[in-house]
Formats: structure tokens, C-alpha cells, sequence
């Protein structure tokens, strides 16, 4: 017989609640199921989540993965006990990311950590989460929860999330079509999306500026807590219609980076950031921070959150068809054929 053990010790006591996950994952299922779409073979609560390829639809498809998280953005909604769409940031920055490719958004997996699980804020992020999937179209496949006392404080929380989607071989993009004497044509952000944001809270803590500070009909906090726009509708549609030689989802690095991305060795871009009117939010973050245009532009997408590279003879349409599906549209700079050691030049 064994011998009892005095001052016993169990998983709770180290800081982990095995039934308040439990808990959760019964939370969660609702929410999936909302995001259902054709290929969806499991439930969510197994080992792993199941998919069929619409083979039916795709004679040589390729299949185009993305990782994301959101960032410090997150420091933001923990600050202001606000958690209600943050999943739908962590979902666009995965989906935005795969869609330029061509692809097809078909599932989306999460994993979120915190240092102790509370069940009613964890809901609320991946109910946020499946909005995001149901305005992308995909399925939320799966997921993982881990709570991890010791390595994030109580209240903390990190969100990654995994999105696959689908593509045709010949349709795939990846700026090989791009020439001189494109057109850009860029699609209007709502906000800094889930980018900037450590210089964003830098400015706050230096500035020492409060998140309830009235800004417009909103709170500052409430601006900044705007979730990122989810473009996978409109460029799909785009996509029956105009050939898109090259897209950029403007992320970390903002236009300077993300454009630069894509060009052939010979080409140049040229933006004119004069051809649209920037958000309030980023005209206030440059003054409160005193940062330099040059910065500004490699930190945030100053207004335009994707970029389009189609033929000029294509311009018209495009502006047109994404103005029709509700989007704010604007030609803002052109390729040419590269002159100097500069791939990308601003006009301001």
C-alpha cells in the first residue's frame, strides 16, 4: 500500500486549469461552425483538423501557407480590457498576406498562450477570430490553447495565427509580371492595421498621452484598436476580371518595404503620396512622435493597407470594380525603368 503524500500538488496548483480549457474549447465550437465552408471534413476538439481539396475546381493546385501574429497591438487591448477584435487583426494580417499570391483563404488555425486562462476574455478573441475567418471566407480549422504561468504574466496573452489557401498554378502571383509603365493602384487602410505599434505606444508613454483621449467622435484607444481591413472579397473578385501582375499587403516595413519586395531587378517604383489624403491618426502620431517622413513610410502604411501593380490599360477597371465592391481606391505611383541605385522613390 502506498503511503500518502502530504501537501499534494496538482496541475491547478502549478497555475494550469485543465476545465477551464475544457471549458473554452466547448465555447469555442459555435463559434467554428460559423465559419463552415465546402472541404471542412472535422469539428473542432481532435488532434487535428481535416480539409478536402476542392480538386474539383483546381487542375494543378498549389497551396499558399502564412504565420502571423499581431504584435504589441495586443499591450493596447490588454491595457484598455478591450478584446472583442483583435482576432479579426490576428486573421488579416494571415489572410491579407496569402491573398496578394492569388490564393484562395480556405482555413485558419490559432494558437493563443496567456499566463492564466480566463475563459470569458479567451471567447471573446476568437469570437473576434472567427469574424475575421468569416469575412475572409475560411474555415477555422483548429487551434491551440496553452496557459503558461511563470512565462507570461496573468492577464497577458500572445495570439499566431496559420492560414493556408489554394491557388492555381498558372494564376499564382508573384510579381514576375510586373513591367515598366504599370500603375499602382492602392486600397485605402482604416488605421495603423497591426503595424507601429511599439512606436505607437512609445509616443504614448513620452508623450504621456491618455488612450481616453477624445479623438474625433471616438477614444484615441478606440482608433487605435480599430481592426485591420480584410481585403480577400474585393481581390477575388478583382482577380476574375483584371490580370493582376504583382500585390502587396502593406505590413511591417510600410510602402517602402513592401513594394520594394516585388520588383524585377530592372524596374523602379514611383509613389506620389500626394495622390491621397492620409487618416487623421497618422498626421497625429508624426507630430506627437516627430517623426520624419522617411520613418513614417517604413513603419505605417499611411493609408493605403494594399497595393495592386496592373497595366495601364487596366487602370480604369480596376479603379472601378473595387470602387463598385466598396472599396477606396486611388492610382498612386507607376513602375518605370530603373535609372539609379533607388528602387522605390517617393514623391511628397
Amino acid at each position: 500500500m502506498s503511503k500518502s503524500r502530504r501537501n499534494s500538488l496538482s496541475y491547478r496548483d502549478a497555475g494550469v486549469d485543465i476545465d477551464a480549457g475544457n471549458a473554452l474549447v466547448q465555447a469555442i465550437k459555435p463559434i467554428a461552425r460559423k465559419t463552415a465552408r465546402p472541404g471542412l471534413l472535422s469539428e473542432l476538439g481532435g488532434f487535428g483538423g481535416c480539409f478536402e481539396l476542392p480538386t474539383d475546381r483546381y487542375h494543378q493546385p498549389v497551396l499558399v501557407a502564412g504565420a502571423d501574429g499581431v504584435g504589441t497591438k495586443l499591450k493596447l487591448a490588454i491595457e484598455l480590457n478591450r478584446h472583442d477584435s483583435i482576432g479579426i487583426d490576428l486573421v488579416a494580417m494571415c489572410a491579407n498576406d496569402i491573398v496578394v499570391q492569388g490564393a484562395e483563404p480556405l482555413f485558419f488555425l490559432d494558437y493563443f498562450a496567456t499566463g492564466q486562462l480566463d475563459t470569458t476574455v479567451a471567447t471573446t478573441i476568437i469570437r473576434g477570430i472567427g469574424e475575421g475567418c468569416q469575412q475572409a471566407g475560411m474555415a477555422l480549422l483548429g487551434g491551440e490553447t496553452a496557459e503558461m504561468p511563470g512565462l507570461y504574466a496573468k492577464a497577458d496573452y500572445d495570439l499566431a495565427g496559420f492560414a493556408v489557401g489554394i491557388v492555381e498554378r498558372t494564376k499564382l502571383i508573384n510579381g514576375s509580371a510586373v513591367t515598366a509603365n504599370d500603375v499602382l493602384v492602392g486600397i485605402a487602410s482604416n488605421g495603423p492595421h497591426a503595424n507601429g505599434y511599439s512606436l505607437i505606444r512609445k509616443i504614448i508613454t513620452t508623450r504621456k498621452v491618455s488612450l481616453q483621449e477624445p479623438f474625433g467622435n471616438r477614444t484615441l484607444g478606440e482608433v487605435l484598436l480599430t481592426p485591420t481591413r480584410i481585403y480577400v472579397r474585393p481581390m477575388l473578385a478583382l482577380m476574375h476580371t483584371v490580370p493582376i501582375h504583382a500585390a502587396a499587403h502593406i505590413t511591417g516595413g510600410g510602402l517602402i518595404e513592401n513594394l520594394q519586395r516585388l520588383l524585377p531587378a530592372d524596374v523602379q517604383t514611383v509613389v506620389d503620396t500626394t495622390t491621397w489624403t492620409r487618416l487623421p491618426i497618422f498626421d497625429w502620431l508624426q507630430e506627437n512622435g516627430d517623426i520624419d517622413d522617411g520613418e513614417m513610410y517604413r513603419t505605417f502604411n499611411c493609408g493605403i493597407g494594399m497595393v495592386l501593380f496592373v497595366s495601364k490599360k487596366d487602370q480604369t477597371a480596376t479603379l472601378d470594380q473595387l470602387r463598385e465592391l466598396g472599396e477606396t481606391a486611388f492610382v498612386i505611383g507607376h513602375t518605370e525603368q530603373q535609372s539609379g541605385d533607388d528602387r522605390l522613390v517617393l514623391l511628397r
